[in-house]
């Protein structure tokens, strides 16, 4: 990384904070119509090296980060990368069978990276060994040669491997033989507005690449706003629970190993997840979810919900509730306004894989207060009869104004400071938290699809009718009271 204090010195690595992604065109890339693909361009700050392709000019990815190098060139690096992630290249040409990596390392573990053609466990092309060079800025190359040199344009995955369950690897550049390698030309490419910096403490600077901010539709949000203006506030009845707050009940719509938001257009690519609200696939957009049914009881309410399944022995669990509450945690709910159309945002980090002792926040947790103890990994609770398995999670409640969509689907989100959404952070939108609850006591044999407890992790997209969700809004939140499913106080 550019800083190497941000880090852990050599041979003790630190895990450094990072997100799971995957990006269709990273790098200068642009949506394409409104189905969440983009395209892929070199990056137009990175000084050319003679046959270089460019770590950050994938066509898709897992796993990834880009950032500033201080390498020679500088530029862009892809960074964040451990065991598992993955980097693809579309018809790119293999023109000698020697072929280098430009690769920094400050984990004493190290590993390899695999060159594959076709698919992720595609023919193996060749084997990059990687060992620590000192740090993540301390840059080397490392050459391998290629069993067999293919013909013409090929899909080229880069595969990471590694003992370790930390970061690994740093790339800044590949040469594929005695020429500079090709790839496809984008059908289009436009840079959109440039990305906030994040204020949260401790995170990581989101891509540069304007790939993956999506820019909102500021004539759509307008609209919104507006029918939110036209709202008239109702008087409190005496005896209201003076709670910001309304919510929607939804059942589950399906399981499967997508995720519309993280790897969209790629069915299968994910772990599994359970969804509510609208059916969803991994192409699914807002537009779809506006036009589908819906499992939720909130009257406007499309909007899809989504989480890793929970397994019992490598098998699913079934849900016994799922509750999404709205409400403000900021100092005065009155400066809530709706989401804007078409925001998406997630919560949680699934390669978050660190063991969860009795007492750490964000647990699990059993309904009722009825943990009579621990698995025997200590990662989850054991519940008394009637004391179901239950997991709240909470997203971001400050938004930048400017986007729907950030690479990493975070950055565009961040927490209020001292009470208040203010700096990169300026718009309070409702708090969304997620009640998910289990049909499980707990206890041994428990796994989530993405791997241990720690690793819960939630995707929102925002399909409400805009009308409803501004008078809810308006009539409950900013009046600090406590609603159901509709702009009353009755309890409907």
């Amino acid at each position: 990384m550019a800083s190497e204090s941000r880090h852990a010195a050599p041979g003790n690595p630190r895990r450094r904070r990072r997100t799971t992604r995957a990006i269709l065109g990273a790098a200068v890339a642009t949506a394409v119509g409104a189905s969440g693909v983009y395209v892929a361009t070199a990056d137009a700050g990175e000084v050319a090296v003679p046959g270089a392709l460019q770590a950050e000019a994938f066509s898709a990815q897992s796993g990834a980060q880009t950032e500033s190098t201080s390498d020679t060139g500088g530029g862009k690096n892809v960074g964040w990368l451990t065991s598992g992630d993955w980097l693809e290249y579309r018809d790119v040409t293999i023109n000698g069978s020697t072929i280098s990596a430009r690769i920094a390392s400050d984990n004493a573990a190290g590993g390899s990276i695999e060159a594959r053609l076709g698919a992720k466990d595609g023919t193996l092309l060749a084997t990059f060994p990687i060992v620590s060079t000192g740090g993540w800025q301390k840059w080397t190359t490392v050459t391998a040669t290629a069993a067999k040199v293919p013909a013409g344009a090929q899909d080229l995955f880069l595969v990471m491997k590694s003992t370790s369950r930390s970061d690994f690897v740093n790339i800044n550049y590949l040469t594929l033989g005695s020429s500079s390698p090709t790839s496809a030309a984008p059908t289009s490419a436009a840079p959109t507005s440039a990305a906030p910096t994040p204020t949260a403490p401790g995170s990581a600077a989101p891509s540069s690449s304007p790939g993956g901010w999506v820019p909102v539709d500021q004539a759509a949000w307008n609209t919104a706003l507006a029918q939110y203006n036209a709202v008239k506030a109702l008087p409190v009845p005496a005896g209201t629970t003076m709670v910001p707050e309304f919510h929607t009940d939804c059942e589950v719509s399906g399981e499967a190993p997508d995720d519309p938001i993280v790897f969209p257009n790629l069915p299968g690519a994910s772990h599994q997840h359970t969804f509510f609200g609208p059916k969803v696939t991994a192409s699914s957009t807002v537009k779809d979810l506006l036009a589908a049914s819906t499992t939720c009881n909130a009257p406007g309410d499309n909007s899809a919900y989504w989480a890793p399944t929970l397994l019992l022995n490598g098998k699913p669990v079934k849900m016994k509730s799922f509750r999404a509450y709205y409400g403000a945690k900021i100092k005065d709910s009155a400066t809530v306004k709706p989401f804007p159309p078409g925001l998406v945002m997630v919560q949680g980090d699934p390669k978050r894989q660190v063991a969860t002792p009795k007492g750490a926040p964000a647990q699990f947790w059993c309904a009722g207060s009825a943990e009579i103890g621990r698995s025997a990994d200590g990662n989850w609770p054991r519940c008394a009869p009637g004391g179901n398995l239950i997991y709240q999670l909470t997203f971001q409640d400050c938004w930048d104004g400017k986007h729907i969509d950030s690479p990493d689907h975070k950055s565009h989100m961040g927490p209020a400071v001292d009470g208040v959404c203010k700096g990169d952070y300026p718009v309070a939108i409702p708090s969304v938290s997620l009640m998910l609850g289990y049909d499980s006591l707990g206890g041994d044999g428990l796994s989530l699809s993405s791997g241990m407890a720690s690793s819960i992790h939630g995707d929102f997209m925002n399909a409400w009718d805009q009308a409803k969700l501004g008078a809810l809004v308006k009539v409950c939140i900013n009046a600090h009271a406590k609603c159901g499913i509709t702009p009353s106080f009755t309890g409907g």
